[in-house]
């Protein structure tokens, strides 16, 4: 059964960011409170796809977990190094495309709050909107997520993604389920439309994401855990 969250996750305070990186949001401080219930030992494999600032890798890391964090944009990697120097904590933070990055390594839990916002045309491979546009269903990321999961956890390691309900919740469920783990929602959120959404409402009206003046945009956490 899926929680009603509060967007307060236990994030790191005072963190930097470069021009143009992704900085911490609702759908971050939903996952932030998502990964505050895994159970972290020292030692823990912790890889984070997407890092941006690094708060959610740095909040894993401040909990003993050994964390590898990608990104492909240049610019987060070394905000993510950043500010896991200015706390003292070691963060293994690399640059790349997560599949090419993570080739020959398993972990005990992923987590990612990849891009997930529907975008006309092709995925942008150069400035900010990297961080949210995602293709024409939103999913272009999310997908390779959800195929490449399996493959990278440990046996009863899990993953905690999350993303807007716009881009199809049941099918990311659905496709987690194909690849033989255990997936549900474990929380819900409701956070108002940033500029992004708002500045796209006719187009997302047309391709059947919104309907009238919604005010609202869903959120979830799924997490999934290999059997």
């Amino acid at each position: 059964m899926a929680i009603s969250a509060p967007l307060a996750g236990p994030l790191p305070t005072g963190l930097l960011a470069l021009p143009g990186v992704y900085q911490p949001q609702g759908d971050t401080r939903l996952l932030a409170t998502a990964l505050q219930q895994e159970q972290l030992r020292p030692g823990t494999r912790v890889l984070e796809i997407g890092t941006g600032t690094g708060a959610l890798a740095l909040q894993a890391a401040s909990r003993g977990a050994r964390v590898t964090a990608v990104d492909v944009s240049w610019r987060a990697v070394a905000t993510a190094r950043l500010n896991a120097g200015r706390r003292r904590l070691r963060l293994h933070v690399v640059h790349g495309d997560f599949e090419t990055a993570t080739a020959g390594h398993r972990y005990d839990l992923i987590i990612s709050n990849p891009p997930y916002v529907p975008a006309r045309g092709d995925l942008p491979t150069s400035g900010p909107e990297r961080a949210w546009d995602a293709g024409p269903d939103g999913r272009a990321v999310v997908d390779r997520i959800c195929r490449q999961a399996p493959g990278l956890l440990n046996p009863g390691g899990a993953l905690l993604m999350v993303h807007s309900g716009m881009c199809g919740v049941q099918k990311s469920l659905d496709h987690l389920a194909a690849g033989g783990l255990h997936a549900r929602v474990r929380a819900r959120a409701e956070v108002p439309w940033g500029p992004v959404l708002r500045s796209r409402r006719t187009w997302l009206q047309r391709q059947g994401f919104a309907s009238g003046p919604e005010e609202l945009e869903e959120l979830v956490v799924i997490r999934a855990h290999a059997r």
